[in-house]
């Protein structure tokens, strides 16, 4: 059988949390989705530290990164991810309400792999989400690194 890697899911606005797993789950994915918060989580979680020290050794299908967050945002989240030799291969999609230019720009000089904006119309976003789960957990091919790909 084949192991469904995990989705991330880095927000700190329970509205936009809901609606993201709303869309997921409407969309039938199998794929867990782990939510975290805020960008130290997510790190923590992806070097295997703390809560997370003794979690299955595997990255994620995807993680789905908001911007404007505590204590770090999802730009220097981005630039951890980008700069570790063996978490650089994840699929980092920006989820984020966030039009700034200097956002963009700054996002994919750190290799982000897709910058959405959030649509503010409901059912806008839900179709935004339900692509990019569909996309990225399915659709979208990783390299092995060394991980296990069969149960």
């Amino acid at each position: 059988m084949i192991a469904l890697k995990k989705i991330l899911l880095v927000e700190d606005n329970p509205n936009d949390i809901e609606l993201t797993l709303e869309a997921l789950v409407e969309q039938n994915l199998a794929n867990r989705v782990l939510v975290f918060n805020d960008g130290v989580e997510v790190i923590e979680y992806l070097r295997y530290e703390g809560l997370h020290a003794d979690r299955e050794k595997e990255n994620p299908a995807v993680i789905l990164l908001d911007i404007k967050m505590p204590r770090m945002d999802g730009i220097e989240v981005l630039q951890e991810i980008k700069s570790n030799p063996e978490l650089k291969t994840i699929p980092v999609v920006m989820l984020t309400s966030s039009r700034e230019e200097p956002d963009l720009k700054k996002c994919y000089e750190l290799g982000v792999n897709a910058y959405v904006v959030k649509p503010v119309n409901f059912k806008d976003f839900f179709e935004a989400v339900k692509s990019l789960g569909i996309f990225w957990a399915v659709l979208n091919e990783l390299p092995n690194n060394g991980e296990k790909k069969y149960d």
